[in-house]
């Protein structure tokens, strides 16, 4: 038998590529969030306010709730999570960014599916 029809485990994979237009805002909702978490340790808090400050995009990470994209869904249990941010070079007109093409065929099945 195959994994697809044995494992009730599957992995979603999302590509975002977002534009940020106002990296105070970015940053200073990071702060906030860090500062009302009441389970954050001092030590881990202070680090974390650090990266926040120095990078727009590690502050996003702390913005992004991957539990949040999938807690409404019926049927469906979060077990793992992981994601991470990254600056790039993103030009839309490059064919590198064609979201129409897919690498492999899961991705094809979703185009036809999703």
């Amino acid at each position: 038998m195959s994994t697809e029809e044995t494992s009730r485990f599957v992995r979603l994979r999302v590509d975002i590529v977002l534009e940020l237009d106002d990296e105070g805002a970015v940053t200073g909702a990071a702060l906030e969030r860090l500062a009302e978490d009441p389970e954050l340790p001092d030590a881990e808090r202070a680090h974390a306010e650090s990266a926040v400050t120095e990078d727009t995009a590690e502050a996003l990470a702390y913005l992004v709730d991957p539990f949040g994209l999938v807690s409404g869904v019926p049927g469906v249990e979060l077990v793992q999570a992981s994601w991470s941010t990254e600056r790039i070079d993103y030009d839309p007109d490059s064919p590198e960014w064609d979201l129409d093409e897919d690498d492999d065929e899961e991705g094809d099945a979703m185009d036809r599916n999703g």
